[in-house]
């Protein structure tokens, strides 16, 4: 069985996220996890954690995302459970504190209504269980369509109750880090470590970091060394969150 059951990809846009996911794994009490990842479409997170021996069930509302899902394990040969659901409908197909990890990325800038969702996530989680929350950061696209030079766009999304930057905006919601704290810990959630997620990465040309030996894995390094630095986790295109049930 491996030793290092959650080694992540080095790829700069999800190092950080695995970076995370590894330490919890390395202090967790048993050495095989349930993890529930919501949202988890096809697998992106899951697989790799079901291939280190982790118990993996996805909760997805789209039947295409799952029915690539089934396909992916089927090519790599491990076992995940995939259940069509939403974070919304959550204790409908997942039973109460029957996991000891739960993903919930990219997931809580669609749902209708976010407190509700999060009380379900902290339900189905056991005491003293994990809570990987990733989500879009209002401050990166203020950045990112002021740089652009769409600059009504950036002040409504800097003054807009959800950081949209305008009708055509096809993410319903952003958060800010003080805001999704106070959500989180409403929750009853015992907030732990903040990062910033493709902090340096989204800023990086397509194909330079492929332009020479040893660029590709220095980006990596350099989102690492970033992440929980708060300067730079204010204009980080994403916010994670590890938070634990008490």
């Amino acid at each position: 069985m491996p030793t290092d059951r959650a080694a992540p990809p080095r790829s700069a846009r999800t190092a950080v996220v695995w970076e995370v996911l590894r330490d919890v794994v390395s202090s967790a009490a048993t050495d095989v996890l349930d993890v529930l990842d919501v949202g988890g479409g096809t697998g992106g997170f899951a697989v790799p954690l079901a291939q280190r021996g982790h118990r993996l069930t996805v909760v997805d509302p789209s039947p295409d995302a799952l029915a690539s899902l089934q396909r992916r394990t089927r090519e790599t040969g491990v076992e995940v459970r995939a259940v069509q659901g939403d974070a919304a409908g959550l204790l409908d197909v997942v039973a109460p504190a029957s996991a000891d990890l739960v993903l919930c990325h990219g997931v809580l800038e669609h749902v209708d209504d976010v407190e509700p969702a999060v009380h379900a996530l902290v339900e189905v989680l056991r005491p003293g269980g994990t809570l990987s929350v990733l989500v879009a950061s209002r401050n990166a696209v203020v950045v990112a369509r002021a740089v652009a030079g769409h600059f009504a766009q950036a002040r409504h999304a800097l003054e807009d109750p959800d950081g949209r930057w305008g009708p055509g905006d096809p993410i319903p919601r952003r958060f800010t880090e003080a805001g999704l704290l106070t959500v989180l810990s409403e929750a009853g959630l015992r907030v732990g470590a903040v990062h910033g997620v493709r902090t340096v990465a989204d800023l990086v040309p397509g194909g330079l970091a492929d332009s020479e030996p040893g660029a590709a894995e220095a980006l990596v390094e350099l989102e690492l060394a970033t992440a929980h630095l708060p300067e730079f986790r204010a204009v980080a295109t994403q916010l994670h969150i590890r938070a634990t049930r008490a």
